[in-house]
């Protein structure tokens, strides 16, 4: 479905970004990973996936909180497969911590990667996209963009901001071939979460089998971790035909989370 058309997911070494890029792949398109360690596995997956279609995979370690590497990234995107047509804003850290102890620096670090850098992919992969009429935009943002919980106000912050930033790009890009939605995960159990299970286990003096029980009991009532398989098979639909007129929604994939 996507061969010929180039997709750029930041944060795509590991996790739910892995999980989109290899999504895509499997639909054919090129595929530009970004994010910190090991390139090396991440591409050989991405690659397998897209063998089949001829999908080639390249990849930057742009640091997503600064600005002059993102514009390199995105030029390097286009020097490499003429352009990006899929942008996947996945790249994010998190924090915890009450407000009043909350270490500014942190703060600074959670809004610039989590927020301020789809905010400038966006606005350099715009141009491209307007003028060839199609593009597709895709904010990876949270169960906390919807909702909020105690010691996280950075990243909470963050991904409302990434909701709001794709109701406005939406609205901005409505008359034309381009969307731009996000996707709102609950639990997943990707490196960032599994330290927090790793936490509560240590915190509480149990097993990781039962902290993991303990964290999904907290919020979600299905008691399943949403997987990226899962969260990916929605970004490929995004890009279909039949989500073309789908713009601007948070779409929150939460195991009912946010219905209580």
């Amino acid at each position: 479905m996507l061969k010929g058309k180039t997709a750029l997911v930041t944060g795509s070494t590991s996790g739910i970004g892995l999980g989109m890029a290899t999504a895509l792949a499997a639909q054919g398109a090129n595929i530009v990973l970004n994010g910190f360690g090991d390139a090396d596995g991440p591409r050989a997956q991405v690659l397998a996936a897209g063998q089949a279609h001829g999908a080639k995979v390249a990849y930057h370690g742009a640091d997503m909180s600064r600005a002059a590497e993102i514009e390199n990234m995105m030029k390097y995107t286009a020097s490499q497969f003429g352009g990006v047509d899929i942008l996947v804003n996945n790249a994010g850290i998190q924090h915890v911590a009450s407000v009043h102890e909350f270490p500014p620096e942190r703060w600074d670090a959670i809004i610039a990667i989590n927020l301020t850098s789809a905010f400038h992919t966006t606005r350099l992969a715009l141009p491209a996209m307007l003028a060839n009429n199609w593009g597709r935009i895709i904010n990876i943002a949270s169960v906390h963009g919807l909702v909020g919980s105690a010691q996280k106000s950075a990243y909470v912050a963050a991904k409302h901001g990434i909701v709001g930033l794709t109701k406005v790009t939406a609205l901005e890009t409505a008359p034309t071939g381009v969307t731009c939605n996000a996707i709102c995960p609950g639990w997943v159990l990707t490196p960032l979460v599994q330290k927090q299970v790793d936490a509560k286990a240590e915190q509480l003096g149990i097993s990781n089998d039962e902290a993991k029980k303990a964290l999904l009991g907290e919020k979600e009532p299905s008691m399943h971790f949403t997987t990226p398989e899962e969260l990916a098979a929605l970004a490929v639909f995004f890009c279909s035909p039949a989500a073309g007129n789908v713009r601007g929604v948070a779409w929150n994939m939460d195991g009912g989370w946010v219905a209580q």
